[in-house]
């Protein structure tokens, strides 16, 4: 077990790390992003093993979602970290002659906390961690107590290839995360809910430390379903996606509206997309994963049960396994509870609208918290993206679910109650630096136009023109 005093001398020791120079060194970083990944390699089957224990995944899940993600994700840094860290020469401009360049220098912070969830346990930290190394800062990777299995596993890899000085990993429960709170640290990047997004704010405001924060949105990602839609691919594709994690997963599709014209056919598609990819008893189906523990079965139970007279699909669990089959709940109104608060578990809810007023449907979305992710499925693409982008969301999809958080050279971001700031690739790197500008000035040639006494008509004629 970890107190203050522990905790303390990590951050002073990483501090006084960072104050070397060492991390400065865009080579050391290289260095350390290949070591990261070779241990990732290494330790492959242990990684599934852990998952499995922890969220029951099976092998080829483990490798899409946490393994060959962040495999993509330190490939991507290693081939651009030299280009993204390359210092900018800028013209200072007319108005600052005879000091005619100034230079934008890309910072790490310094010593940064990473605070990262149950859920995909080893992305969540080790591709955070990516990004931090490759801006040149130090990290204390605080991971989740619910995830026992990982964070073990992530313990001894980043001890077996890193220094407690440079990067260690600490576990515990929510008394050791606000102990980490409790120190100065120079960066600080959470992945988790809204509630506590506004604790770590709160504490990470006592010392101004720069936060960012990926969260999985107050009232759930939408998934809007046209009258045109092809309902087939649709339901193949979102069938993947509630099932995958089982549903534990801040970018799934938390509800669905569907054009009433096409509702129970795409009922049907739904039903029969479940079926061909999990079979008729997913709750005994090695492949299927569980929820993280029994707090989180009871909660999709109770509410399942809550809206059992309207369960058209799933609806049955084993609360020993931790397993609680995709459950389609039809029809629900809009306005309802479960479509206004994030599940995070298998149940799925679907909310019928007419094509005609598709509208209003998007006036309700957009009147409630921003989701971290929106998917449309419909054949207007164009009137899609329209919607993409006056609609607040961190991202998503077009005919399409998950995928875009994949895709390199793109962020990875919320908005409002779905997250502050961004990362993957480039944008992870500019997350954990600081770009600072340098004016380099010259001791010739200075006119004394910026000087008192200011009653000169040609200073006055020569500023106005030099800062045009």
């Amino acid at each position: 077990m970890y107190n203050e005093s522990d905790i303390n001398e990590i951050v002073n020791q990483q501090r006084a790390f960072f104050r070397t120079g060492k991390t400065l060194d865009i080579e050391f970083r290289i260095r350390q992003l290949q070591r990261l990944k070779k241990a990732v390699l290494r330790h492959q089957e242990d990684i599934e093993k852990a998952l499995n224990m922890d969220l029951g995944r099976a092998p080829l899940e483990a490798y899409f979602c946490d393994i060959g993600s962040l495999i993509l994700e330190i490939d991507e840094t290693i081939k651009g970290i030299r280009r993204w860290a390359r210092q900018e020469t800028h013209f200072s401009g007319l108005h600052c002659f005879p000091s005619m360049i100034t230079k934008v220098y890309k910072m790490p912070y310094g010593v940064s906390l990473i605070i990262s969830p149950f859920n995909f346990p080893i992305l969540l930290s080790l591709g955070v961690l990516t990004a931090s190394i490759a801006g040149g800062n130090t990290a204390v990777i605080k991971a989740s107590s619910k995830s026992p299995a990982c964070t073990e596993l992530l313990k001894g890899l980043i001890r077996e290839i890193f220094p407690p000085k440079y990067v260690t990993v600490i576990d515990g429960g929510h008394d050791v995360a606000d102990m980490c709170l409790a120190q100065r640290f120079d960066k600080i990047f959470y992945t988790g809910s809204p509630k506590v997004g506004v604790h770590v704010l709160q504490e990470a405001a006592k010392n101004l430390t720069s936060t960012a924060l990926e969260l999985g949105g107050e009232t759930g990602n939408w998934c809007i379903i046209r009258k045109d839609a092809d309902l087939k691919d649709a339901a193949r594709k979102i069938a993947f996606f509630k099932m995958l994690n089982a549903g534990q997963i801040c970018i799934n599709i938390n509800q669905i509206a569907v054009a009433e014209e096409v509702s129970e056919a795409f009922i049907k598609e739904l039903k029969a997309a479940f079926k061909k990819q999990i079979g008729d008893d997913p709750v005994n189906n090695s492949e299927y994963p569980k929820l993280i523990n029994s707090g989180a079965y009871d909660k999709c139970r109770d509410i399942a049960e809550k809206y059992k007279d309207r369960i058209v699909f799933g609806g049955t669990g084993n609360r020993e396994s931790l397993k609680f089959a995709p459950t389609v709940i039809y029809p629900v109104d809009i306005d309802e509870d479960i479509v206004q608060r994030e599940l995070f578990c298998p149940l799925l809810p679907v909310v019928t609208y007419k094509d005609s007023e598709i509208d209003a449907v998007l006036r309700t979305i957009s009147e409630r918290e921003a989701g971290l992710a929106l998917y449309i499925f419909t054949e207007d693409v164009k009137w899609a993206e329209g919607v993409m982008q006056r609609m607040q969301f961190g991202g998503g999809c077009i005919n399409e679910v998950c995928l875009h958080m994949m895709v390199k050279g793109v962020p990875f971001n919320g908005v409002g109650h779905s997250g502050i700031g961004a990362y993957h690739g480039k944008w992870g790197f500019a997350e954990f630096t600081h770009p600072t500008s340098v004016l380099i000035g010259s001791s010739r040639f200075n006119l004394p136009l910026r000087e008192h006494p200011y009653d000169g008509r040609l200073k006055k004629l020569l500023i106005k023109l030099f800062e045009r």
